[in-house]
Order: C-alpha cells, then structure tokens, then sequence
C-alpha cells in the first residue's frame, strides 16, 4: 500500500515539476510572443489604460486625452489637429501611431525605461509609467503664418533656423484631424476611408513625406557646384552660354523665360532664373561633381530622420548630358521634399553648414523633469564657406532686384530664389510654384529662418502660377514671424 502510495506522490510531483516548467516557458520565454500575438486584447488595454503624455508646442499641449469610459479607455484629443497634424501625426486605438505620436511613442505611452525611477523597474514590474512629454521645436506663430498663406491650396512650407537645425514650422495643406482616428468603431473606419480617398490627400505630410520637381531652386544648388569645383570662379563673368541652347546629343532647344540669358553671368542667372546658364553649367561640372554635391546638400539619403522618416530626394546617379543638364535645373528625375529645398536655403544661411533638422527640443516625465536633450550635431557640409558668402550676395540680389521681389522684408536681409516646375506628361502639368529664401535681422549675427514653400495650385491657370507670385509671399510671411519672435527673445 505504501509503495503505491509513493508511486502516486512521485506521480503528483513530476506534474507539479512539468507544471511549472510549462508555466515558466509561457511566462519567461514566449511572453514576447504572447505580447505580440493580435488576439491579445491586454496589451491594447494597457497601453490605452491611461492618458498618453503631451506634444507641446511653445510650451502649451496641442494633445490631449479623453476618457471614453470603454474597455480602451483613454482617446486622444487634438488641439487645432489640422494645424499641427503634419507635426503630431495621429494616435488611434485602430490604426496605430504615425510622425512624432510613432516616433516618441514610447515616451507619449509610458514604456521608455528612461521614465522609470530606476533601471530595469519596467521589466520586473510589468507596469507602466504615466506618459512623458515631448517638447517641440515649433514656433505656433511660424506654423499659423505658413498654415494661413497657403488657404487650403495643395502645397507645403518647411522652416529651419540654420544655425541648430530646430524645425520652426512644418505645414501640409490641405490638412485633416487626427482626432477622428483617434478611438474606435464605425466612425472611426469611416473617417479612416474618407481620408483616405479623398483626392486631396489630406494625410500626405507633404513638407516631408510629398517629393516634387525643384524647378529654379535647384539652382541655387548647380550654382554651388560650379563655384566650389571652380567652374566659375567669377560670379559676374560671362559663361559663355548660348541663347537658344540645344540639349547636348539632341535637337531639342531648352527655352528661357527671363530675357538677356546669352551668355549670361551666373549672378544674373541666379536673379532672372536662366535656364540656359545653369544647364549649361550643370553640363560643365559633370555628373561625378554634380552627384557629389548633391550628396553634400542630403540628396538621395534615405536614412534622414526628424525624428520621423523624411522621403529620399533624388537625383540620378547616372544620366546622360542632355539629361543632367535637366537635372541641374531642378527637372527631368530630381525631386525634393520641401524640408530638403529649406535645407538648402539653410546651407546657403549658414556658411555652407547644415545643422541636423530636429523636431523634438527634449523629452520629459510627466512631472516636467527633462530625460533627453537631443544634441546639436552637424548633417552635412554642403559647400565651402567662402561659396556660401557668394551665394548670400546672389540670393539677395534676386530679392532685391529680380524674380523674388515679393519676398523682401524691409530693414531686413533677405536672399531667396523662385521656381516654377514643370511636370505631368509632356509637362502639360499645372506647374508647382516654389520659393526658397532665408531671412536676417539688420543687428543680428545671422540668420533667424531659412524656408521652402512649395505650391501645387492645380486650380491655378498655368499663366498666373510662379514661384514669385504664388510662394514668395508665403514665405514672407513665415520669415517675418521668426524675425519678430527672434527680436521679442532678445528683448526679453
């Protein structure tokens, strides 16, 4: 009787043993996989259990959180959602996170281990901590400019102060509310499909994630390319460029639209936008020089980050002439973001430097305390110093005396360059109106805003759009709001 009563113990305790090697493989080596698993409502119970952290813009949340008293309890809300939507992206309990809601979506949420009060608390405790914030570096009075100038229109405007990087307003038109997307139902799923539909396009961030044609801003770049490998080592010498121009190895003739563009000077090519003068050069620098300045401005980077992901700009790394002389008037395969063009400007600004662009100012708990600065760094050298003083006086004579005159601030410096880029099949395309510039304070040390305005228009009449009249004055706009915010800080 007693054997057999050992024989049952020794049973009962080998399955007490597989019971908790079977419970320690469920809880220590596939919780991962349990966590991950779609059918595993806790996650989306906890994650949504409490108010997410704020995204502030000069100090003040333009997110909030409302308690919809369901089983994913916390919504999140938006303030002014179509002004700041290109900057916050959204956050739905349906459809997941996008810009800065998905990229400081663990400080927003509550995960980063670096809200813990100390190292490895969020592993053993399985908890979270109350949402962090993120502070941005956008000025509201910067973004309200850019978001009015553009009045519904399809188009885009990037700012950047040029001397740290900080992005001083990102605005994609025409915008939409993220709140709607924010909880769950049929609502929701409908707002989801309309926005989605809709042939505006609505939740394109089109300042980061949109690519167009540059047109003449591109320019600005070519002209960078033939001063620092010494095509032109005299601004104001002719180029010894025809007017007409055939394409090399075609028949076709590139036109201009500016007058007095034979055998122009690259500064009088830069005020009145000769297409002729800057292929020519293009032509001149050669697709090695070319390519290898492009790469110095950010193009054909696809690993640039705001945080979020910005699309790559292109240009080609293998074309024929007649191609690349195209390409360096900013059309034939070159595209650019509006971000990548303000970087330009901002290159031009900032002697040849680019600062990183960066969205994020710092991170916080809850309680304020600060847990991450992120750190000025350098993105690119895009030109030699001495290139970008020339390009300063160039730019600044387009706005003072040729195609961007719309853009002049008085009592300030202001350089700029317009452009109008042809697309669509056989350029047929409402062209899109662009402007890059950047702006100085008469008693300042350099510049305070370098900016990209690019305007889509289609309803626009082809005749009526250009760079000058469409996103010149937008651009004004955006600049004389950094001037006066600059002049109100060092007043303080």
């Amino acid at each position: 009787m007693i054997r057999y009563i050992r024989r049952a113990a020794a049973l009962c305790f080998l399955l007490l043993v597989a019971l908790l090697v079977n419970a320690a493989r469920v809880m220590v080596f596939e919780a991962d996989s349990y966590d991950d698993n779609p059918a595993n409502r806790r996650v989306a119970i906890t994650r949504w259990g409490q108010p997410r952290g704020e995204i502030l813009v000069d100090g003040r949340p333009v997110t909030g959180s409302r308690d919809s008293r369901q089983q994913l309890r916390w919504e999140r809300t938006y303030t002014q959602g179509p002004l700041y939507a290109p900057v916050t992206g959204y956050a739905s309990q349906t459809y997941g996170t996008t810009l800065v809601e998905d990229a400081e979506d663990a400080v927003l949420s509550g995960t980063d281990p670096m809200l813990a009060p100390l190292p490895l608390w969020n592993d053993v405790s399985r908890g979270l901590q109350p949402g962090g914030d993120v502070v941005t570096t956008i000025r509201a009075r910067m973004q309200e400019a850019a978001y009015r100038g553009l009045d519904g229109k399809r188009g885009a405007v990037a700012a950047i102060e040029p001397s740290s990087g900080r992005i001083l307003a990102l605005v994609s038109s025409p915008s939409y509310d993220p709140g709607v997307l924010s909880g769950t139902g049929p609502a929701v799923a409908e707002a989801w499909q309309r926005l989605n539909t809709s042939p505006n396009q609505p939740m394109l961030d089109r300042a980061i994630r949109q690519t167009y044609p540059p047109g003449s801003t591109f320019k600005i770049v070519t002209a960078a390319a033939a001063l620092d490998t010494g095509a032109v080592t005299d601004p104001d010498a002719p180029t010894d460029t025809p007017d007409p121009f055939i394409l090399p190895g075609t028949r076709q003739v590139l036109p201009n639209e500016a007058t007095g563009c034979a055998n122009a000077s690259l500064a009088y090519a830069i005020q009145w936008s000769c297409n002729t003068v800057m292929a020519g050069l293009g032509v001149k620098v050669g697709l090695a020089d070319m390519v290898g300045t492009v790469g110095n401005f950010g193009f054909n980077d696809p690993g640039l980050r705001i945080p979020s992901w910005v699309a790559k700009s292109n240009f080609d790394t293998d074309m024929s002439e007649d191609q690349l002389a195209l390409s360096s008037i900013g059309q034939f395969d070159t595209a650019a973001t509006p971000l990548q063009m303000a970087m330009v400007a901002a290159a031009v600004a900032n002697n040849g430097e680019i600062a990183a662009p960066h969205l994020v100012e710092r991170t916080t708990t809850s309680a304020g305390t600060t847990i991450d600065t992120p750190a000025r760094r350098t993105y690119r050298q895009a030109m030699r110093p001495s290139t970008a003083t020339r390009l300063q006086d160039l730019m600044i004579r387009a706005v003072e005396d040729g195609t961007g005159t719309n853009a002049a601030i008085p009592g300030a410096r202001v350089g700029g360059k317009t452009g109008t880029a042809q697309h669509g099949l056989g350029n047929t395309g409402t062209p899109y109106a662009w402007f890059i510039a950047w702006a100085q304070a008469p008693d300042s040390a350099q510049p305070a805003v370098a900016v990209a305005v690019v305007v889509e228009d289609a309803e626009a009449n082809r005749t009526d759009i250009s760079g000058g009249g469409s996103a010149a004055p937008i651009a004004k706009a955006v600049m004389e709001e950094g001037l006066r915010l600059e002049a109100e800080a060092r007043g303080r």
